[in-house]
């Protein structure tokens, strides 16, 4: 009975493929643990490449109006949803190196969790290390939009 375990354990290792976490396909990097898709191109028009730096309020507006590698049904992430893709492991930025483009400072980015506390308030994620904390939506944060899931 051993030496059969031992042996099935053995056939399982050889079988299971290695399938890459993030995968990047015309701008957009998507998450096969999550399924979600998030933007990393920021060559629009209107944000001259930069990414784009904005009030809470005009995050949820730039995510809507998003039309990228043909689909257009982008929202700003909810804040577990942003916290799926930190990479604790790494820092400045706390992300895997497919995200090619990162905020150079700061690094913190709305989410579209309004913070309980103070409805003036949402919370934000840094990439430095990936903590989170909350800002008044009328700041400018970083904006890094995602589709799929909820």
């Amino acid at each position: 009975m051993r030496q059969i375990l031992l042996i099935i354990i053995g056939l399982s290792s050889l079988t299971v493929a290695q399938t890459p976490r993030f995968i990047k396909v015309n701008g957009v990097v998507i998450d096969s643990k999550t399924t979600l898709e998030w933007q990393d191109d920021y060559s629009d028009i209107d944000n001259g490449g930069d990414i784009k730096y904005a009030t809470w309020t005009e995050a949820i507006d730039y995510c809507e109006a998003l039309s990228l590698n043909g689909k257009d049904d982008w929202r700003l992430p909810n804040k577990n949803e942003l916290l799926s893709i930190v990479d604790y492991s790494r820092e400045y930025p706390s992300l895997s190196s497919i995200f090619e483009n990162n905020a150079r400072y700061c690094h913190c980015y709305w989410t579209s969790t309004t913070y309980a506390v103070s409805t003036d308030s949402a919370w934000s994620i840094s990439f430095r290390y990936g903590e989170t904390s909350f800002r008044n939506k009328n700041d400018n944060n970083y904006v890094r939009c995602v589709r799929g899931g909820q």
